[in-house]
């Protein structure tokens, strides 16, 4: 049997958590952290409703992620994100020594790729799953803003 748990599955959630955002007015972002198969964090964006620039996502989903694993590292553990994370978050990911990010779309301005924030040398990066509605969500976000 094919096992259901794939990246596309878990950056749904993710999607299912930045529409969360959207609602709430948030750049809609959101992340989910994955241990065998299991979601242990589920987050999105919460930088207006917090007054808090450091409320990202990826953020929100380190601190619960450790929480859960009553530990500061996530080794064995994977992000799902549906945005590219900036370099603050890749600052952070590299310290939580996440063994895994998977992320939908890209962020040509202010993703840490294009920045040269470098990711932990043991963590493996998956671009671009789910990209076009990870995009999308962006792009009808910032059409709503400009009404």
């Amino acid at each position: 049997m094919e096992n259901p748990f794939t990246d596309d599955y878990f950056m749904k959630k993710a999607l299912q958590e930045a529409e969360l955002a959207f609602e709430k007015g948030e750049i809609p972002v959101g992340a989910v952290i994955v241990i065998d198969n299991k979601i242990i964090a589920r987050t999105h964006n919460l930088t207006e409703m917090l007054n808090d620039v450091t409320a990202h996502a990826e953020m929100q989903a380190i601190t619960s992620a450790a929480n859960f694993i009553g530990g500061k590292y996530l080794k064995g553990c994977t992000l799902y994100v549906t945005l590219e994370p900036c370099q603050m978050c890749a600052g952070a990911l590299y310290w939580s020594q996440i063994s895994k990010i998977v992320f939908g779309a890209s962020d040509e301005q202010r993703g840490y790729q294009n920045l040269g924030t470098s990711i932990h040398p043991k963590t493996q990066v998956i671009k671009g799953v789910l990209a076009n509605e990870c995009s999308d969500l962006m792009l009808r976000f910032f059409a709503s803003k400009r009404k």
